[in-house]
Parts: structure tokens; C-alpha cells; sequence
């Protein structure tokens, strides 16, 4: 199968359809965050746990990673490669615009119902969670745009399916990219 890449804007719910798609193809589930631990291995870490990156070393990994975007460009070069070999789902911002290989969708999604979405999730007010994601949607698409050249978020052409979620919860989002997936197995 090819691979299935999964982007959308912070909070669009890429995780958690992207982990419902998986389950549901019998795929691993690969993300950006998985690659860095791989790295964070490599370079001596011992990273542990999702709250791993808010502590000692997981932030001081995260630091060395700001000094420069070439751990950007290494982990997506490794989310590349797993998406040429395929039978993977990934989350990715960028690598749909980076790679020809795999089936891309898009997960669309209002700055409100994303604020809601992340509310929910995080137990934060949903006025904060508006001001977190207006910081997040800027620093990605200035990131992106300085390393690849890319409109991450406005340039929707590299994309095979995009899914409006404001309206529908995450299963049905989950269920379309599915039935999609099935239509255009190779």
C-alpha cells in the first residue's frame, strides 16, 4: 500500500484521525515527534513518554534543535524515505509538499473550531488556545516557507484529498480519508 501522508493545521486533528486510519489499515503510524526521539537516541537522549519534550532533556534537545533547521530537514528527509517504502500512515507539515510519493491529504479546519478542539483537548480556555494557534500558524508558515519555499496552509495543490473537519467529528473525518484510501489502493 502507499503510504497515506497526513497534514492539516496545529490542532486540525491530524494525530488522532491519522491514529484511527492506521488502526484501521493495520499500518504503523509514523510523526515528525517519533523521528526527533529516533535522532534524540542517536545523539545520546533517552527520551521517554509523550511529556518527554517538556522536561530536562527533552527540552534541551528541542534547543539544539532551534540552532538550526537542518533537524527539520533531517527528520523529514526520514519521514521521506518511510514514505517511499510505504504501508505507513505519517503526519507531516511538510512532507506532502516535499515528496511525489504516497496519497496526501489535507485536514481543513477553522481557527475557532481548531481553538475549540484544542481546548477540549488541553484544558485551556478556548481565548488562549485562539492566541496559541495564531502564534503556531505564523511560525509554521514562516519556518516552512524560509526552509522549502513552501505556502504550508495555502498552497493546496500537492494534496490527493482535502477534508473539511469543522463540521463533522474526528471519526467521520477518519472514515472519508479510509473510504478514499480504499478507492485508490493500488
Amino acid at each position: 500500500m502507499r503510504a497515506i501522508i497526513i497534514s492539516g493545521m496545529p490542532a486540525v486533528g491530524k494525530t488522532t484521525v491519522s491514529r484511527k486510519v492506521a488502526d484501521s489499515l493495520g499500518t504503523p503510524l509514523l510523526g515528525g515527534g517519533d523521528v526527533l526521539k529516533e535522532m534524540a537516541v542517536e545523539e545520546g537522549y533517552t527520551p521517554g513518554g509523550e511529556d518527554w519534550w517538556d522536561k530536562g532533556d527533552g527540552m534541551k534537545f528541542l534547543q539544539e534543535r532551534k540552532r538550526s533547521s537542518d533537524f527539520d530537514k533531517e527528520v523529514d528527509a526520514r519521514l521521506i524515505q518511510k514514505a517511499r517504502k510505504g504501508d505507513v500512515v505519517i503526519t507531516s507539515y511538510p512532507v506532502p509538499w516535499l515528496t511525489g510519493d504516497g496519497l496526501k491529504v489535507w485536514l481543513s479546519g477553522s481557527v475557532g473550531s481548531r481553538a475549540a478542539r484544542m481546548a477540549k483537548r488541553d484544558g485551556i480556555p478556548v481565548a488562549k488556545c485562539m492566541e496559541i494557534l495564531s502564534v503556531r500558524d505564523t511560525e509554521n508558515y514562516k519556518l516552512y516557507k524560509k526552509i522549502y519555499g513552501i505556502e504550508f496552509g495555502k498552497d493546496l495543490k500537492p494534496f490527493d484529498l482535502v477534508v473539511e473537519t469543522d463540521e463533522i467529528d474526528q471519526v467521520k473525518v477518519a472514515e472519508t480519508v479510509i473510504r478514499y484510501v480504499k478507492s485508490r489502493r493500488d
